[in-house]
């Protein structure tokens, strides 16, 4: 029983390690993470932002869409070359119902789609950074974060309900809620095995699609790097607090754009 069990969780483990990411992330090397820093502690060091006008904020965002929607488009035919049916004719546009600063990459309908709030294009410093934060959501469709994650989510439901299943039985009984909990705890868990991680490969992404459509991603980055609450009034995550907000996010856009500069690829690791 217990050898069947073994070889359970050595299968689901190893179907929740090929959930990492789909390109290698650059290496950082020490005046990349020294630069970042030092850019980091500057931009935290700023004052509040001027907030740009409906009008204008609607303007940055057509000017700016047209271009990454044109770069990201081109850029994910590339690189899902080899996937038959991969969709890559993204919906962007404004979330005029969104209250707080956000932006986000799902399906609709089986469609993808990419929104960005008003009030986070009102917050925008330049074409800059919302060209890098629309870039950044195409490297989560490119990067397939949301059927990976769907992935580690039955994959962590099933190694918890099989470690209660086998304990409970060990025990001399069976409590089906007991495993349904466990099922639902190791779902989440295994939701957030690799979130970090996906939001760099999306920088990673979002660099190169940033810098084809002709803007500056170091630049668009700086957006990143503001001090803000991780979670809104109401409690939930804020953008902040799904992302990681720190110096390590530079670095690598730093190091993506040497690799650009260098003309060094990315590189498959599955």
């Amino acid at each position: 029983m217990r050898q069947k069990i073994s070889l359970a969780i050595i299968a689901i483990a190893t179907g929740l390690s090929a959930c990492g990411t789909t390109y290698q992330l650059p290496e950082l090397a020490a005046v990349q993470s020294a630069t970042a820093t030092k850019m980091f502690a500057n931009a935290r060091a700023e004052g509040p932002r001027r907030q740009l006008s409906n009008s204008s904020s609607e303007q940055r965002f057509r000017r700016v869409a047209s271009r990454v929607e044109r770069a990201g488009e081109k850029y994910c035919k590339t690189l899902t070359a080899d996937r038959q049916g991969f969709d890559c004719n993204v919906d962007l546009a404004i979330d005029r119902k969104m209250e707080v600063r956000n932006a986000y990459f799902t399906f609709d309908d089986g469609d993808p789609i990419i929104r960005i709030s008003m009030p986070m294009l009102k917050d925008s410093a330049s074409d800059d950074e919302v060209a890098f934060i629309l870039s950044h959501e195409y490297g989560h469709l490119i990067g397939r974060h949301i059927e990976k994650q769907q992935q580690q989510a039955l994959a962590g439901a099933l190694i918890l309900g099989v470690l209660t299943a086998a304990a409970t039985a060990d025990a001399g009984y069976y409590d089906p809620g007991l495993v349904d909990s466990s099922m639902d705890i190791g779902a989440a868990v295994g939701s957030m095995a690799y979130s970090q991680t996906f939001e760099l490969e999306s920088d990673t992404l979002g660099t190169r699609i940033t810098h084809a459509a002709g803007y500056d991603p170091v630049k668009g980055a700086m957006f990143f790097a503001r001090p803000e609450q991780t979670r809104t009034s109401a409690g939930n995550l804020s953008f902040w607090g799904t992302h990681p907000p720190d110096e390590k996010r530079l670095a690598i856009v730093l190091a993506t754009v040497d690799q650009i500069d260098a003309n060094i690829g990315l590189t498959k690791v599955q």
